[in-house]
């Protein structure tokens, strides 16, 4: 009919949402299990903060971390504030997070789960690409040069004269009717009458080493004389310069105009000299030395 009253949209009072909710409830009247609200659950604690409280219940500081997982020291205050940009990388953040894990008894894998899930997932496995070119095999032209024979041939002939060199090189041995030269035996028993030059001592080629060092600059050198020691450097302007272990008979020397801070895992094994002066072992065995030097006299600072 062409008056005839549009359907009106039909609204569900408070009375029909009421019957609902009865209708939804279980015997006794309370909603059933399926409409309860659901609580979200409270957020985990990040992974620094894991790191940081696993470290504390070790009883480790942040140099033993490192010097245990050759992790340097400003990357690993980086990681317990959640900061992976000095990583240089996921795969680099990946292994920094299971090595501290590790050294402080701490679940590494459920750490880089927790990486991988805030940072696009864990890499995949690359699918195999398909090859450009499926057509058959081309014949190789017999017109173009054998390269591989032609190398092969030069080898052989560069082998034959090194062989002919060599041969004709040597000196003849003189025959039963031909004078001996006597000159030879003479230049040997010469050289056998000297006798060898002492080899200087470790320690005082160590100090002659630096002894010439400019006054306007602070020169160090570290020598590993009883046992290996993880060494770490650094410059005036925080810039590492070494950060390895030091193996015994090995040495390492460090210059800066300013100064030269140092860290020294097992300090007996290592003896310092400083601007040209001894100043023997860095410490007890065993023992963590953090040590600086200036242009100055060698003060530990």
């Amino acid at each position: 009919m062409a008056n005839a009253r549009k359907a009106r949209p039909v609204t569900i009072g408070k009375s029909s949402r009421r019957a609902k909710r009865r209708s939804s409830a279980g015997p006794s009247g309370a909603p059933s299990e399926q409409q309860l609200p659901v609580e979200p659950a409270a957020e985990a604690e990040s992974i620094g903060r894991v790191l940081i409280a696993a470290r504390l219940a070790a009883g480790m500081t942040v140099d033993q971390v490192s010097a245990g997982t050759r992790v340097r020291v400003p990357i690993v205050h980086a990681i317990e504030d959640d900061d992976f940009s000095r990583c240089g990388g996921d795969f680099y953040a990946r292994g920094h997070i299971r090595s501290i894990a590790r050294a402080v008894g701490a679940d590494g894998e459920w750490l880089v789960a927790r990486y991988d899930a805030a940072h696009g997932g864990a890499p995949g496995a690359r699918r195999a690409t398909r090859l450009l070119d499926t057509g058959p095999i081309k014949v190789n032209d017999h017109r173009r040069p054998n390269w591989t024979a032609a190398m092969t041939v030069a080898i052989l002939v560069v082998v034959v004269l090194i062989g002919y060199n060599l041969f004709a090189g040597k000196p003849s041995r003189p025959t039963a009717g031909s004078p001996r030269s006597t000159t030879a035996p003479a230049a040997s028993q010469s050289s056998a009458v000297q006798p060898p030059a002492p080899a200087p001592s470790t320690a005082a080629s160590s100090a002659g080493a630096i002894a010439a060092a400019p006054a306007d600059k602070v020169t160090v050198k570290l020598v590993a004389e009883k046992d290996t020691s993880w060494v770490s450097a650094t410059d005036s302007t925080g810039k590492s310069l070494f950060q390895n272990n030091l193996d015994q008979g090995t040495d390492q020397t460090f210059t800066d105009p300013k100064q030269i801070k140092l860290v020294i895992g097992n300090a007996a094994a290592v003896h310092v000299y400083v601007n040209g002066k001894d100043l023997g072992p860095a410490g007890a065995d065993g023992q963590v030395v953090h040590l600086t030097y200036t242009p100055g006299d060698p003060q530990a600072g």
